[in-house]
């Protein structure tokens, strides 16, 4: 299975691989959605005191907040696919030799 990592500010990683949705923080349903996690203590907050500036749903029913706008984080993802594209093995984000260096 290949994971695809992206950094969403202050040395936070996310697994794209498990997201679900990424919404703004600003609509009723999402700011209960929020309340809901914090009640049930799957609520991550990923901003570093920072505006929240996007809500990350996870399919383990985690829910992340994160200081980047649900298109920075998008957009993060699409760079990463499109440099990993040319890489031996895009999945890790660097490449590995089995052979010993010399």
């Amino acid at each position: 299975m290949n994971m695809e990592l992206v950094h969403i500010g202050f040395n936070n990683v996310i697994i794209m691989n498990r997201v679900i949705a990424i919404a703004s923080p600003q609509s009723a349903p999402t700011k209960r959605t929020i309340q809901d996690a914090r009640n049930k203590g799957v609520l991550i907050d990923m901003t570093n005191g920072r505006r929240t500036k996007a809500v990350v749903i996870t399919d383990s029913g985690h829910v992340l907040l994160a200081a980047l706008t649900p298109e920075t984080i998008v957009g993060r993802l699409q760079a990463s696919r499109t440099y990993d594209s040319g890489r031996a093995n895009p999945s890790l984000g660097f490449e590995h030799s089995d052979e010993a260096d010399v």
